[in-house]
């Protein structure tokens, strides 16, 4: 007979595979353009309530997913990048691909209103891995020394809120990444302001909102 402490670990790898089964099924079906939860629900095999259990909202599908895209496919091409004779290149060939595999994903934006903000706090967690390879471009002169970690997951949301829509095309989307990543060109760059401005800056805007 089968005691309390045998079925806890079932009961967590019954947990793993649901959630696995979950994010693939938000993959496959945010890849066909409209979605709903009882969709994703109805591909992974599992029964509506079990999806709300390990996923209360679409933002938490979406952050599933993105984790997934991230994971399997852009993390293999950080590490294949790490030495890399020239860094910039490879930031922009990963940030290429990743509006490619966003745009395949063709609900994947419109699935929630606050795409971007899901989007921001997904490639936070990330960014970490693409540090090394920003420092190393830095170092060589390949981009402006004042870029820091926490600026790429929002250069990158930019470049998906424009580029990775549905019906833009894998050339369109090359030209306009060369396009912004020339503006990380350390070359004749105006110095950007400061992404924590002093106290001093914070009462001024505070004080200016509270007259508007």
């Amino acid at each position: 007979m089968a005691t309390a402490k045998d079925r806890a670990p079932r009961r967590r790898v019954d947990a793993r595979s649901s959630v696995e089964r979950i994010t693939a099924a938000g993959r496959s079906v945010l890849g066909t353009g409209d979605a709903s939860l009882e969709q994703i629900a109805a591909e992974a095999g599992v029964g509506i309530a079990t999806l709300y259990r390990h996923f209360p909202n679409r933002e938490a599908i979406v952050r599933a997913v993105l984790d997934d895209i991230l994971e399997t496919d852009l993390l293999p091409l950080i590490e294949r990048a790490a030495d890399a004779p020239h860094p910039r290149q490879s930031l922009q060939s990963i940030a290429t691909h990743l509006l490619d595999l966003i745009a395949q994903e063709k609900g994947l934006v419109s699935f929630v209103g606050n795409f971007a903000d899901v989007a921001v706090d997904a490639l936070q967690r990330f960014s970490d891995s693409l540090y090394p390879l920003l420092l190393r471009a830095q170092q060589q002169g390949e981009i402006r020394p004042d870029l820091t970690a926490e600026d790429i997951p929002r250069f990158l949301v930019m470049a998906i809120a424009g580029l990775a829509l549905p019906g833009t095309t894998p050339s369109l989307r090359a030209r306009f990444v060369a396009l912004l990543f020339d503006a990380l060109n350390p070359a004749n760059a105006t110095p950007l302001p400061s992404l924590h401005p002093d106290g001093d800056d914070l009462r001024v805007a505070l004080s200016n909102v509270a007259r508007t």
